[in-house]
């Protein structure tokens, strides 16, 4: 798990409210060099409570496909899946903000909004379009039945939640509607004060201001654009390809999928 510091946390600070391929890489590097100790799933994926995340999915949205009955998740479980170790949170933790925000009523929100026309093919191709393939759910087999590795699953089960939807097709029809009602529902539930609408060129000076740091003297980190995402893709496709051959050479297929569930995160 990425962190900065070993110190136990005693909550979520802060919430990063922006949805995969809206830099949460870069803001996840500018909350640690602040000095948060903060999670980004793309840092440490086979460290990831994988298995807590789906349960938290399940528990939010529960008429996702296959989704096993649970209560509502409480700040006690909230922290035991990122606010006993983390200050702040990003990407995979988005789709929960309005939900950790209630748990969490004194952190503060940072919403980094990119424009839908140009996020959503950029989504649909790097995430939607990896998720849900024959592929993929043959490597979610594998992962699950020979190492129990659930990163599978627990990305389909949060993108359907968020989504509303239960298949692919329904996740391409809602796009829209739910990107706008996720910042619409922000905006109308986060008070003023706990919200900052931060965009990607603005250095930091407002993000600073906001979480009460002081500006560090050194440039603000920018990771993980469409070039640098799409080669960090064809390197682990790379490698799960080179990894299954040598499985299947060896017979342990079982151990190459573990590392084959997680290339398509961002």
């Amino acid at each position: 798990m990425a962190t900065s510091g070993t110190e136990p946390s005693d909550g979520l600070k802060v919430l990063h409210a922006g949805l995969f391929r809206m830099g949460t890489r870069s803001m996840a590097k500018a909350y640690r060099i602040l000095g948060f100790k903060t999670f980004h799933a793309l840092d440490e994926p086979s460290r990831v409570d994988w298995v807590g995340l789906e349960k938290a999915a399940e528990a939010t949205w529960p008429s996702v496909p296959n989704a096993r009955p649970r209560p509502p998740f409480t700040r006690d479980d909230w922290n035991e899946l990122w606010g006993n170790e983390y200050d702040a949170v990003c990407d995979t933790s988005a789709p929960f903000t309005l939900e950790l925000f209630r748990a969490y009523p004194d952190a503060k929100v940072v919403i980094v909004q990119r424009d839908f026309d140009s996020w959503w093919p950029s989504f649909r191709s790097e995430i939607i379009d990896n998720l849900f393939t024959p592929f993929f759910e043959f490597q979610i087999f594998l992962a699950w039945h020979l190492v129990g590795f659930r990163a599978g699953h627990a990305m389909r089960k949060l993108v359907f939640g968020f989504f509303k939807a239960g298949s692919k097709t329904e996740i391409e029809a809602h796009g829209r509607e739910t990107y706008d009602r996720f910042f619409q529902e922000l905006r109308d539930n986060v008070p003023p004060e706990r919200l900052l609408e931060y965009k990607m060129d603005s250095g930091w000076e407002p993000l600073c201001k906001f979480l009460g740091k002081d500006v560090p003297d050194v440039p603000f980190p920018i990771s993980n654009d469409r070039k640098e995402h799409a080669e960090n893709v064809g390197g682990r496709r790379r490698k799960v390809q080179l990894a299954v051959s040598k499985t299947i050479a060896l017979g342990i297929v079982s151990v190459m999928a573990v590392g084959a569930s997680w290339w398509f995160l961002v």
